[in-house]
């Protein structure tokens, strides 16, 4: 087996409806421009608020992805 090297990022995405659907968002937009995407690690939720109610719910997501040279 080749030796491989991946770097990994922290993107954040954002949904009305579901942390499901803003980790979905997240790695979907990173799909746009990154090529050969491996793996995705929710590493934190969250909720933006206003006046007692859910606004958004928000999911931090580590992607990795093969580095090229």
């Amino acid at each position: 087996m080749a030796e491989s090297v991946y770097k990994i990022i922290e993107l954040v995405g954002t949904s009305s409806e579901s942390w499901e659907k803003a980790a979905a968002a997240a790695v979907a937009k990173a799909s746009k421009t990154i090529r050969d995407l491996r793996v995705a690690e929710i590493t934190e939720l969250d909720m933006q608020m206003s006046e007692g109610k859910v606004e958004a719910f928000r999911a931090k997501v580590r992607v990795s992805f093969k580095y090229e040279d």
